[in-house]
């Protein structure tokens, strides 16, 4: 295993959910919520967000691919579509980390093109590097210079995922 040095402790991390999770709960109350969690990297995040909800939603499922290794391969491969119909539907848009904003600029625009009621994002991460376009982040857990980080969903060619914390290798 290579050396981890923390960045941000799962104390931190967890203080930072319920605070989002709570204004979630209030954006959302009254609204027909749909969840959708970008695997594989933000099934711990969504996990323990949703874990918090007071209110009613769904939950479904991407997949979508643009990082080989420490890169970004700057092309988005759609592995996965949702099974819900999103037409009507609030979006939630989770996801692990934001860094170029591509991923996420595309699919939202892909929910909005179906005829989402709304798409918001919410990412545990957000780097502080220049986006793709520009996107609004609705709801950041941190936000961290650009470093390639792992843990608490977050990965290394498929390993560190499992890190109670986020650390940079």
């Amino acid at each position: 295993m290579k050396k981890i040095k923390t960045l941000i402790s799962s104390f931190k991390i967890k203080n930072k959910v319920n605070k989002i999770a709570g204004q979630i709960n209030k954006d959302y109350k009254n609204k027909d919520l749909l969840v959708v969690s970008v695997l594989s990297g933000s099934v711990v995040f969504c996990s323990d967000i949703i874990r918090k909800l007071d209110i009613d939603f769904e939950i479904d499922f991407i997949r979508v691919k643009s990082y080989k290794g420490k890169k970004s391969s700057g092309k988005i491969k759609f592995l996965c579509d949702t099974v819900i119909d999103v037409k009507g539907k609030d979006i939630l848009l989770i996801e692990d980390i934001c860094d170029s904003g591509r991923t996420l600029s595309y699919v939202k625009d892909l929910f909005i093109k179906r005829k989402a009621n709304s798409v918001k994002i919410c990412t545990l991460i957000n780097k502080k590097v220049e986006k793709f376009k520009q996107i609004k982040i609705d709801y950041f857990g941190f936000e961290i210079d650009n470093e390639f980080v792992v843990g608490y969903g977050l990965d290394y060619n498929g390993k560190y995922r499992g890190l109670p914390y986020i650390g940079v290798i």
